[in-house]
């Protein structure tokens, strides 16, 4: 339920009635813009009466949010959410590339790919320090020892850092490092690890699972708002089909599917969407144009030396001539 407050309505109002609805046992969560006041409540409303509510001559009207997601609705916060990062901004009409290795494979490995990605445009570096494999034979990643790495590109580059967090065990190292912490697809739906991503206060990534409804995506991103961390992006990277040629489907469908449903900005992963670094140009030209908040992309110097991914990774070159595509697309 949502009490929507009259223009100019008074503090000690908003706060009597926030005041009440916490003593029916609701939690309230408040959400103002430049000619709107919001009390979104979440809990068990069925104390509440929703007449005497609406007897106050300072509240608007009442909204049921059907949705069981509420946090992430757009009925609770219904403008764009910014997530802020170094000063750089997620959400809002800003387009944000994200660009870099798959994995972190040796100093020499980063240290050229990030200043590559950083020379032509991207505003935050990408690698993988834990990595989760299909197979328990594939490099798993360097651990902290890549962690430690991506911290001195940063020092290098200046680019806020976006590695994966696999489990809680590793949870607080990762954090320490990393400005904005990845939840890969196949820990979409592991709840003890994002209630305690729900308890950090850096940025959460979160990609959709590999079979997940865009409802399931949203209500992942429930469990860590409801922890009290709202610094969430959402993540679309493609979902398994009954297609072969491609590694997953690219579900262009869900940005403006989740841009009506929730406030929460989301990104493309056009890499992991097919597998194939042909066609990474082509899906990311089209997450633009249907009003993605930015791209998430895999780049390798020597993708055939990679030690994972490295099919769908771009080479520099081929990732200067992208980001000059999407500017053009960007600026219409």
């Amino acid at each position: 339920m949502v009490i929507v407050m009259k223009p100019n309505a008074p503090q000690e109002v908003i706060e009597k009635i926030k005041k009440k609805m916490e003593s029916l046992g609701c939690q309230v969560h408040m959400s103002q813009g430049e000619n709107y006041f919001l009390l979104g409540l979440v809990g068990d409303t069925s104390r509440i009466d929703p007449s005497q509510i609406e007897a106050n001559q300072h509240v608007d009207k009442l909204l049921r949010v059907q949705h069981p997601f509420k946090l992430a609705s757009r009925h609770f916060h219904p403008e764009d959410s910014i997530i802020e990062v170094d000063g750089l901004k997620i959400g809002g009409g800003n387009v944000t590339v994200i660009a870099g290795p798959c994995s972190v494979e040796s100093e020499e490995q980063l240290m050229t790919i990030a200043n590559a990605v950083k020379i032509e445009g991207a505003q935050m570096l990408r690698g993988g320090a834990f990595k989760p494999r299909t197979s328990p034979y594939s490099f798993q990643g360097m651990g902290e020892e890549g962690l430690k790495l991506l911290k001195k590109a940063k020092e290098v580059t200046g680019m806020p850092i976006v590695t994966e967090v696999m489990c809680q065990d590793t949870f607080d190292i990762v954090e320490e490092y990393a400005d904005i912490l990845q939840i890969g697809a196949r820990n979409m739906q592991n709840f003890p690890l994002l209630k305690r991503a729900g308890k950090s206060n850096k940025p959460i990534l979160l990609k959709r699972g590999l079979s997940a409804t865009i409802e399931e995506l949203l209500m992942s991103a429930e469990y860590i708002m409801a922890e009290g961390n709202s610094k969430v992006i959402l993540c679309e990277r493609g979902i398994r089909t009954f297609e072969t040629y491609t590694r997953n489907t690219l579900d262009l469908s869900a940005v403006p599917m989740i841009k009506e449903l929730s406030h929460l900005p989301i990104i493309i992963d056009p890499s992991h969407a097919t597998g194939k670094w042909s066609m990474v140009e082509p899906l990311s030209k089209g997450a633009i144009a249907v009003g993605a908040d930015g791209l998430i992309i895999e780049v390798h110097h020597q993708p055939e030396m990679a030690m994972s991914d490295g099919a769908q990774s771009l080479k520099p070159a081929k990732f200067a001539k992208l980001m000059r595509a999407i500017e053009r697309i960007a600026a219409i």
